[in-house]
């Protein structure tokens, strides 16, 4: 109920004109900056009607041709701001990043950006593109779910799976256990092992046939999407580790650089902006930023609830959550300043 009543508030604000006259003033107020929306899955929610609005009345952009306009000089940022007739384009900047390469970017996300013509911009993790692995954070909920054992035992506690509670607290449970791994090997032999006591295999990509959607994509996929012009890349580490909690400078300087290399490598360009995994500063660490400093990005982006300015850390860009089940009226709400956006999503999230 509660939900109807926003979506029926940010439809009286959106066909009142309300919505576009404080767009507007954004647009003549707001100086140099840009929001960078950060999405995961492309399937199951309203993306398509979300990237219809942000395509009509707002700029979307690759995000490394967003960033460089945001940081470049006042005539610079002028210049690459007019479009090919020399009118200037007022429109605020936009950008929609999707992490981790879910195959639904490619069967569903690539197809609105091709059909809408609106970029969007996907942080890959190579590791998993080469392997086909689960991704590791969706395993918890998986083995749960498919497991015909009655009793496992994690770490001296035993859950007992007829009960509600206790599947829930396996599943945090084993996410708790591979978030803070301490090595990416660690973390494998662990779900190893869980897979083994719970006799459920995790799923995996083996061929292009295959279309469960959270599996990851293949490079052919990768490069494809790349060719059309509406899809860029950034890094998010090999393996996806939370960096904080990786103990080796030497394996944590590896996820960095080596995700960067290997994309260069096989899609042969540069690769300039690093997502960090999970992304709050408590999962970053001061190594984490030197670490991809040494690596030579130029930017790096996180899950800090900030809107870009040119005086924003280039190593800590924010952005906000991506949300593909918010109603579009109440994302086009939000995004002036209605329902207060940055509140509401700190509390999701």
């Amino acid at each position: 109920m509660r939900e109807r009543i926003r979506i029926i508030l940010a439809a009286l604000f959106y066909y009142s004109g309300l919505v576009r006259f404080l767009l507007w003033l954004k647009e003549r107020r707001a100086g140099r900056q840009i929001i960078i929306l950060n999405y995961h899955r492309a399937t199951g929610g309203n993306l398509d009607k979300q990237m219809r609005y942000l395509g009509r009345y707002y700029r979307v952009m690759h995000l490394d041709e967003g960033l460089e306009e945001l940081y470049a000089s006042r005539t610079g940022g002028e210049k690459r701001q007019r479009g090919a007739g020399g009118r200037r384009d007022r429109r605020l900047p936009i950008v929609l990043t999707f992490d981790d390469a879910y195959l639904d970017n490619y069967t569903y996300g690539f197809e609105l950006a091709r059909e809408l013509r609106v970029p969007i911009t996907i942080f890959v993790i190579p590791g998993y593109i080469e392997s086909g692995a689960y991704f590791w954070w969706l395993a918890g909920e998986y083995l749960v779910e498919h497991t015909k054992v009655e009793k496992v035992t994690i770490q001296d506690r035993t859950y007992n799976l007829a009960q509600a509670a206790e599947r829930k607290a396996l599943i945090q449970a084993i996410d708790g256990y591979a978030r803070q791994a301490a090595s990416v090997a660690e973390r494998e032999a662990f779900l190893n092992d869980i897979q083994v006591a719970m006799n459920v295999p995790l799923p995996r990509r083996t061929g292009s046939q295959d279309d469960k959607p959270d599996l990851p994509m293949t490079w052919a996929e990768l490069r494809e999407m790349e060719e059309s012009g509406w899809v860029s890349y950034g890094a998010h580490t090999m393996h996806h580790p939370v960096l904080i909690a990786v103990s080796n400078d030497a394996e944590l300087r590896y996820e960095v650089a080596e995700s960067r290399r290997m994309l260069e490598e096989r899609l042969g360009h540069s690769i300039r902006i690093f997502a960090y995994p999970i992304g709050k500063v408590r999962h970053i660490g001061d190594r984490g930023v030197k670490a991809v400093k040494e690596a030579g990005y130029e930017w790096a982006v996180s899950t800090i609830e900030e809107v870009g300015t040119p005086s924003s850390d280039p190593y800590l860009i924010g952005r906000l959550p991506g949300d593909i089940e918010l109603h579009w009226l109440v994302m086009a709400a939000e995004l002036v300043g209605l329902f207060g956006i940055v509140s509401r999503l700190r509390r999701k999230v």
